[in-house]
């Protein structure tokens, strides 16, 4: 019988315990409730989910804001070029997490700088493009990027992506040779 007692005592013990944790959880509901105490704490908390809750409506609609306008520099011995993201796509959100990374740039064909990445670029649900002069492309059938000077003649092409723009006059264009470090400018 004394195992029991013991057994039945502990039993008590614990459920009075376990009553308190339930208690001590509620509390700051009831807390919230009372008024004196509970506007300390609650007054601390309000402000930072209603900070959080306007940031992140403002995030999941407009995740554009993260990519475009980012800025990302090839650099070689002689030159810098800087190309601007204009657009957020799958290919130049995975372009981008590619960065830094060391590339060769070589003239191709009157027309353009070209690098080849180190591997192919997930652009599936990325549009096809009209190139201009001035763009930065990733030319889906060979796996590079080129920086367009020269566009007569090219068209639209769903092989041809648009990853951004660069501002460089052809001199700075041709100075980008060789050995080029690309990485996001902070």
């Amino acid at each position: 019988m004394k195992p029991s007692r013991v057994s039945l005592a502990a039993s008590v013990t614990l459920l009075a315990v376990l009553a308190g944790c339930a208690a001590t959880e509620p509390a700051p509901t009831s807390g919230t409730a009372s008024g004196s105490p509970a506007p300390p704490s609650s007054a601390a908390p309000t402000p930072s989910p209603t900070s959080s809750a306007a940031e992140s409506p403002a995030e999941p609609s407009d995740p554009t804001q993260e990519v475009i306008g980012t800025v990302v520099r090839f650099t070689s011995d002689d030159n810098q070029v800087d190309v601007t993201i204009d657009q957020d796509t799958p290919a130049v959100r995975d372009f981008l997490s590619m960065l830094p990374l060391a590339l060769a740039v070589e003239e191709f064909n009157g027309r353009e700088k070209i690098a080849y990445l180190p591997r192919e670029l997930d652009h599936q649900g990325t549009p096809g493009s009209d190139p201009e002069d001035g763009d930065l492309i990733y030319y889906t059938p060979w796996g590079n990027l080129g920086f367009y000077y020269n566009t007569a003649g090219i068209g639209y092409s769903d092989a041809t992506l648009h990853l951004g723009t660069y501002d460089a006059a052809l001199d700075q264009l041709d100075l980008l040779e060789g050995p080029v470090t690309v990485e996001v400018v902070p």
